[in-house]
C-alpha cells in the first residue's frame, strides 16, 4: 500500500502534539502526511485502507546513536572468519531491528583483526532496512603500550603522532557522517579486563591538538564528537569546541552548565564504555534540567560496568547489545516522570534526541507530518512501560512493516 491509515489507542508523537488519544496517521510513500485523532482522520481519508492496532500504542521507532555492531561485535558473538564477518554483522543489525531500532550511529575505528573501511561496510549493509550513520573515528586502547587505530588506516597500528596528521584528519572528516565518537580524548579500556589496560583513561592529545582537530572537521563542513570521561578530559573537550560528548562519565556541575551554554549534546552510556563509573541518575537529571539534548545509548556491545546502576545481569562477562536499549533507559525515563517530565519528553531520550545527534531530526525521531514513517506498535510505552523487545508487535521503516510478531 502506498497510502494507508494506521490507528491505535494512543500515539506518542514526541513532538509538540504530545500524546494523541485514539489517534491515527496517514502514511503515503513512506512518509507521514497527516496525524490527528481518528475522528478527524476518518472524515478526510474515509476511502483510504486502515490498519487498526486496537489497544496498542504507536510511537517513534528507537534510535541508538553510539554502537560498535559491525566492526568489533561480530567476532565477540560468533566464531567467524574474515569472510563471514559482515554476514555476522548483518545478523546483529536484524536483532537490533527486531528490538525496535531503525536508526544507528555506528563507530568505525579500525579493527586489528579485520580490514574494514567505511565504504566497504556501507556497501555491505545498504540492503538492511535501517538508517545507519557512520562515525569515522580513531581509537586508542590503554594497554601497557597504548595502541592506536583509525577508520582510515584500518588494521595497521599507527604512532600517536600520526593521529594529528592533517591528511589523516581530512580523510576522517571526509568519511564521517555525524558527530560520533570521532576522537578518543582518553585511552579506552575497551572490553578488556582492568589489569590488561593499565593506561585506560590516559589523556591522548594536548589541548592545542584537540582544538586544531575540531577546527579541521568544522572547516570540512562536518560536526565532530569526542569520547571523553573524567573532569580533565571533559574540560578539554569543552574547551576544544566538540559538538557532542559521548559517555561524559564524571562530568561536573560546572561542566554541565558550560555544555548547556555551548549547546553541546551529550550521549550517555549507562552500561559503561569508559574507564570510569557511568553517569548516575542524579548527573543525568542535572543534564536534563540544564536542557542539554541528552540521548541514552547502549554503546554496544559492552559488558556491564562493575558498579553499573542498570542491573541487567549479574554476569559481568556477558556482552550486552541493542536489545537492551529500553531496559538501559528505563530507570532514567521513569525517573523523569517522577520529576514532572512528560512521557513524550522521556521517550525523546531514545528517539528524538539521538536522531538530532545523527543530524536526522528533520527525517525521523518523532511522529510529525513530513517525516518518515518509522514507528513501533507495542503493548506499552517503550522504555517506560515496556523493556522487553518481544512485546513490540510491529516495526515500520519508511512506511514498510519490517518486523511483525503474532
Amino acid at each position: 500500500m502506498s497510502t494507508f491509515v494506521i490507528k491505535a489507542k494512543k500515539i506518542m508523537t514526541v513532538s509538540k502534539k504530545g500524546t494523541i488519544e485514539h489517534g491515527a496517521m496517514v502514511v503515503q510513500n513512506g512518509k507521514i502526511i497527516h496525524i490527528s485523532t481518528w475522528e478527524n482522520v476518518k472524515q478526510k481519508y474515509h476511502q483510504v485502507p486502515v490498519i487498526d492496532y486496537g489497544e496498542h500504542i504507536i510511537s517513534p521507532s528507537l534510535v541508538d546513536c553510539h554502537t560498535h555492531l559491525l566492526e568489533f561485535a561480530p567476532p565477540s558473538k560468533f566464531p567467524i572468519t574474515k569472510e563471514t564477518h559482515l554476514l555476522a554483522g548483518k545478523s546483529i543489525l536484524l536483532e537490533a531491528l527486531c528490538s525496535g531500532i531503525t536508526a544507528l550511529g555506528e563507530q568505525v575505528c579500525g579493527n586489528p583483526i579485520c580490514e574494514l573501511r567505511v565504504p566497504d561496510i556501507k556497501q555491505a549493509v545498504q540492503d538492511v532496512p535501517m538508517d545507519i550513520c557512520f562515525a569515522a573515528a580513531s581509537i586508542s586502547v590503554g594497554f601497557q603500550k597504548i595502541i592506536h587505530f583509525t577508520a582510515i588506516t584500518g588494521s595497521t597500528p599507527i604512532p600517536r603522532e600520526y593521529l594529528v596528521n592533517k591528511d589523516l584528519i581530512k580523510a576522517l572528516a571526509a568519511a564521517n557522517d555525524y558527530a560520533g565518537g570521532n576522537i578518543f580524548i582518553n585511552a579506552t579500556p575497551g572490553n578488556f579486563l582492568k589489569h590488561e589496560v593499565p593506561n585506560a583513561g590516559k589523556l591522548i592529545h594536548s589541548q592545542q591538538e584537540l582544538t586544531d582537530i575540531v577546527s579541521s572537521f568544522h572547516g570540512y563542513g562536518t560536526k565532530i564528537g569526542a569520547n571523553a570521561a573524567g573532569e580533565q578530559g571533559i574540560q578539554m573537550a569543552l574547551e576544544a569546541g566538540f559538538d557532542v560528548l559521548h559517555h561524559a562519565h564524571g562530568i561536573t556541575d560546572r561542566q554541565i552548565e558550560k555544555a548547556a551554554k555551548q549547546k553541546i549534546m551529550v550521549v550517555a552510556t549507562p552500561l559503561g564504555g569508559s574507564h570510569l563509573e557511568p553517569n548516575s541518575f542524579t548527573e543525568i537529571m542535572k543534564m536534563i534540567h540544564a536542557k542539554i539534548p541528552l540521548s541514552i545509548s547502549t554503546g554496544a556491545f559492552l559488558p556491564p560496568y562493575e558498579k553499573n546502576a542498570v542491573a541487567l545481569t549479574d554476569d559481568r562477562k556477558r556482552l550486552i547489545g541493542p536489545e537492551a536499549l529500553m531496559a538501559i533507559a528505563n530507570p532514567f525515563m521513569t525517573g523523569m516522570l517522577e520529576h514532572g517530565y512528560s512521557e513524550n519528553e522521556a521517550l525523546a531520550l531514545i528517539t528524538r534526541n539521538p536522531a538530532k545527534v545523527l543530524g536526522k531530526e528533520n527525517r525521523f525521531g518523532s511522529l510529525e507530518e513530513g517525516k518518515e514513517a518509522n514507528l513501533l506498535i507495542s503493548e506499552g510505552i517503550p522504555g517506560i512501560e515496556l523493556i522487553n523487545p518481544n512485546k513490540i508487535k510491529a516495526v515500520y521503516f519508511r512506511g514498510e512493516k519490517v518486523v511483525a510478531r503474532l
